[in-house]
């Protein structure tokens, strides 16, 4: 059997310790290839060599203490492992507000009588130390085995099959401060003396702080997901389709395919198709990241979740639900967010095996004040050995890659650039060469008239709608250019009569009366016409890389005109943005040399490889990269999906061919090269805030660990309350968190653009 994935949505992750038991057990089923967890996602891709059913993938998930259930795709919509997370969320935020106010009063008794001496004396004359403790122990316990049994229902489990997570660490750290305190309220007797010690308060907050952090964490990585649930967005609830010559709303998921969908000013176009009737203008920037709207009119592509901005179109369904340009961009969005990064891997191993040793510091800890600490050594023991639980959580480093991931792709998406995987993400950051297809990558792909001289005496409208009616009858891409340019002028064009063509040298016609001839020179020469007035111009052009035509009127020369496939608008800004980046920039073209050079000249390319096959591409790239360079190869066509593939990043413009787009590893939706640069802005970007974010999880966990278990109280005198240990822990995670919700607003930095247009 071939081998496929399979996506899994993992419910009761809490940390990157739970990441790896997850992955441990997909990897042990029979047939399991390969399988990546990403903790932000709360999702597994397993990559299965053989047969193996999802039963058993599941079972292996539900024996390491989590659930896993299918991903489902349904297109464009909110998922329901989304819907879950969503609900989670809500839960979390119930569960806060009941620990907040049954923490407070014990809050207040307990340590506000410590901190503020009249609390003290009022809460001694009117409640009294015994009724104080009483009510602390009921409303610890409440909280505890309330909004905190969570904690317990899934740290316990994890206990006894000897995979301890963060919940363990809040359990054991949370109970053996209840614990304590209850011996101490009920059975002082049997501590030692002057050990009797209550500490409700630590406990209680400590459970309210991590609730705090783990809702706060929730609401977070819900935006990190943002991008993904704006494109979700983008198609309308409910559809005008046109059945039986009748107009009716439908709801958007019984649309079909071949359906007239009508789609009036101002509306989002629902599926994709082609315009059947009508001319407006579409705003198509959510999907291809650019802001000018483009005309659309019969025969016009259109995709959904754009907007008709005026005008009426009617248009042909041809593709609805998950084969929607749409839920195509969404699936691999989601796809580079849920992939794991080569970084990565060195952050899992550690996770893992972090909370087994957490709870060894923790007991050697408790050991060593017991047998060693000052009087009362029991009271500094279980204190010290509760901060070092609770402080040494994980999921810092858990969530420092997969959340700058999700927000990083997130962002490029609504760019218009597409990570069709999470390695194009960090392999992008190192290039050190992009090589550029020429032509549809940097240039528009399709002839353009560049120049029209005319001889003094000669109007050029007149002329250019002249030569355009004796190029309408033929189907030459030049002809056709011409005719283009006419059009573009908002010229009439005249009748022609008495067509006829020379294949390889020109056409003649008969307009208004004139015998009208445009062709190469060497043609008209043979006709007897002088061009001698005009070849200066035409020597010119070519050295531009532009294919010179002369027209003439009767037997007289009149003008010179150029077509060439135009350099596209942006191209020579996103060199120089490249440049600016420190990455050097490659042309590799099957055209003639003279015509690459001259588009490498006008764009600022700093090597030309012209006159190869689609096999010289790669043969190209492998010289390129013999000397130690990362290379990224950016084309279009068929004959570059060689070049794609074997390139270190492949990067396909959206507007190329199919199998261009299945050979890249990154894809552009939009036509212009801009995009490139931004991509590898973008890539570095992210890879710096992973970075951060690593370095601030790994520098917290190995500071604050030691002030934990009492390092600095010898010297100092200073010790950590486990409730602010509670606290430093919830803010490692919104740290991280934070830092990469700062990608959500990125753009290309003022540096770069000094001067572009762009």
């Amino acid at each position: 059997m071939t081998e496929h994935t399979v996506d899994l949505d993992i419910s009761g992750m809490t940390c990157g310790g739970c990441v790896g038991r997850v992955e441990r057990a997909l990897s042990g089923v029979q047939g399991v290839r390969d399988s990546a967890v990403n903790l932000a996602t709360g999702r597994a891709r397993v990559t299965l060599a053989s047969d193996t059913d999802l039963a058993s993938l599941q079972a292996a998930v539900a024996e390491a203490g989590y659930k896993a259930t299918p991903v489902e795709d349904t297109g464009p919509g909110v998922s329901r492992a989304q819907q879950a997370r969503d609900e989670d969320a809500t839960a979390l935020r119930r569960s806060l507000w009941f620990a907040a106010l049954l923490t407070l009063p014990v809050f207040i008794l307990e340590m506000g009588s410590h901190l503020f001496p009249p609390m003290h004396h009022w809460v001694m004359h009117n409640v009294g130390l015994r009724n104080s403790q009483l009510l602390q122990a009921l409303l610890t316990t409440l909280v505890l085995f309330g909004p905190g049994l969570r904690f317990f229902r899934l740290g316990v489990p994890a206990l006894l099959r000897a995979a301890p997570d963060m919940n363990s660490l809040v359990a054991l750290g949370t109970s053996a401060a209840w614990g304590y305190s209850m011996v101490a309220t009920f059975a002082p007797h049997w501590l030692p003396e002057d050990t009797a010690h209550i500490y409700f308060e630590a406990a209680a907050v400590i459970v309210t702080l991590i609730l705090l952090g783990r809702y706060l964490e929730a609401r977070a990585r819900g935006r990190t997901s943002a991008a993904i649930r704006h494109l979700m967005q983008l198609q309308p609830d409910t559809v005008r389709v046109r059945r039986d010559d009748r107009d009716q709303d439908i709801p958007l998921a019984e649309v079909q395919t071949g359906d007239l969908v009508i789609v009036r000013p101002g509306e989002r176009i629902a599926v994709d198709g082609v315009v059947v009737e009508g001319r407006s203008f579409v705003d198509e920037s959510m999907i291809t990241g650019e802001p000018v709207a483009v005309q659309r009119s019969s025969g016009d592509p259109v995709t959904g979740g754009t907007v008709n901005e005026r005008g009426s179109l009617v248009f042909r369904a041809e593709k609805v639900g998950a084969d929607t340009v749409l839920a195509g961009i969404v699936r691999m969005v989601e796809a580079a967010q849920g992939s794991k990064l080569p970084i990565q891997a060195l952050v899992d191993k550690v996770t893992l095996w972090f909370v087994p040793a957490v709870m060894v510091a923790a007991a050697l800890t408790f050991l060593v004040w017991v047998f060693a600490g000052p009087a009362p050594a029991l009271t500094f023991a279980l204190v010290n050995a509760v901060a070092v639980l609770i402080i040494a959580c994980p999921c810092a480093m858990g969530l420092a890659t997969p959340t700058s991931i999700m927000v990083g792709t997130g962002r490029a998406a609504e760019l218009g650039i597409l990570f069709r995987h999470g390695q194009a993400l960090q392999a992008l950051r190192d290039t050190d060469v992009v090589a550029f297809d020429k032509t549809g990558t940097l240039t528009d792909g399709a002839p353009h008239m560049t120049d029209f001289i005319v001889v003094a005496g000669q109007d050029r409208d007149t002329l250019l709608a002249q030569v355009a009616a004796a190029e309408r009858p033929s189907e030459h891409p030049l002809a056709q250019a011409l005719v283009q340019a006419a059009r573009d002028a908002g010229l009439d064009l005249p009748a022609a009569w008495d067509f006829d063509a020379t294949p390889g040298c020109g056409v003649s016609a008969t307009v208004n009366g004139q015998q009208i001839r445009i062709g190469n020179g060497t043609w008209l020469t043979q006709q007897g016409i002088d061009l001698s007035a005009l070849e200066a111009d035409a020597a010119a052009l070519s050295a531009q890389a532009r294919s010179p035509l002369f027209v003439a009127i009767d037997q007289q020369a009149v003008a010179v005109c150029a077509v060439a496939d135009a350099l596209k608008p942006d191209a020579a800004d996103a060199i120089q943005l490249l440049h600016r980046m420190g990455v050097k920039t490659v042309m590799i073209t099957g055209d003639r040399r003279a015509t690459a050079e001259a588009i490498a000249a006008q764009a600022g390319i700093d090597e030309v490889i012209a006159e190869v096959l689609p096999d010289g591409k790669v043969e190209a790239l492998e010289r390129l990269r013999r000397h130690g360079q990362r290379v990224t190869f950016v084309g279009d066509g068929i004959n570059d999906a060689p070049a794609l593939a074997a390139a270190d990043v492949g990067i396909a413009l959206g507007t190329g061919t199919d199998i261009a787009i299945e050979s890249a590893d990154t894809v552009l939706m939009s036509a212009h090269v801009m995009g490139v640069p931004r991509a590898i802005a973008l890539s570095r970007a992210t890879l710096r805030n992973i970075r951060q974010n690593l370095f601030w999880a790994f520098a917290y966990n190995t500071a604050l660990i030691p002030v934990a278990a009492g390092l600095l109280y010898p010297a100092f005198g200073i010790l950590l309350s486990p409730v602010f240990a509670a606290g430093a822990m919830a803010l490692s995670s919104l740290f991280v968190l934070g830092n990469a919700l700062r990608l959500r607003r990125y753009r290309l930095p003022a540096r770069l653009l000094q001067e572009t247009t762009a």
